[in-house]
């Protein structure tokens, strides 16, 4: 798997390298210190299918700097690296299409097990976004009843990608789409997106 990572500290750059490099090693990981550079190699290596991302970069910060990565790899799982861990900005992250969002302050095993959890196709949020969530249980993930081409539409809706492109990726109709994305939010009970990737974590899902 190539993943890039985004980040202006070479501090952070180093440590998650050689996270990767102990953990992860059959990560091909390439490194950006700022916007410019990860479009520049986001757009000469489009086979890359992970980002992470910090959102405060020298030349762009917040969750414009998300956006515009979303717009360059619209395949790629985005996880948000970030010193800000409100609630406010993970779940404005995951509403422009992060798939998961790490703080920067998470202790290292937290943040080796956050990185092995979206790794392996499953989201991971701080625990104080799940515990600001919607307060309705979602079943478990054995018993969501989902057809398989529903899992293959949430899968894509937990890598942030939009309706457009699942529909493109499917080979569906966009009113095909939004059909499975209402069956999907009733089997989860949410009513969003972004609510849907919360309840994604929660469940610990891997799809």
């Amino acid at each position: 798997m190539k993943c890039l990572l985004v980040d202006d500290h070479a501090l952070i750059r180093d440590a998650l390298a050689l996270l990767m490099a102990m953990h992860h090693p059959w990560v091909d990981l390439r490194h950006a210190i700022c916007l410019a550079d990860a479009l520049q190699v986001l757009a000469a290596e489009p086979d890359i299918q992970f980002v992470l991302l910090d959102l405060s970069l020298a030349d762009s910060s917040g969750i414009a700097t998300l956006k515009r990565v979303r717009e360059a790899a619209p395949s790629a799982r985005i996880v948000v690296l970030s010193a800000e861990d409100r609630s406010e900005t993970v779940m404005a992250a995951l509403d422009a299409g992060a798939a998961s969002f790490i703080p920067k302050t998470t202790e290292s095993n937290v943040l080796r097990n956050a990185v092995a959890t979206v790794l392996a196709g499953g989201v991971y949020i701080p625990p104080a976004t799940n515990q600001a969530a919607p307060t309705s249980r979602p079943p478990v993930a054995a018993k969501l009843g989902l057809t398989p081409r529903q899992l293959e539409v949430l899968r894509m809706l937990i890598d942030g990608r939009s309706n457009k492109s699942i529909a493109r990726a499917l080979d569906l109709t966009p009113s095909t789409v939004k059909t499975h994305l209402e069956a999907i939010f009733q089997r989860l009970q949410v009513s969003s997106r972004t609510q849907a990737v919360v309840a994604a974590a929660r469940l610990g899902l891997r799809l």
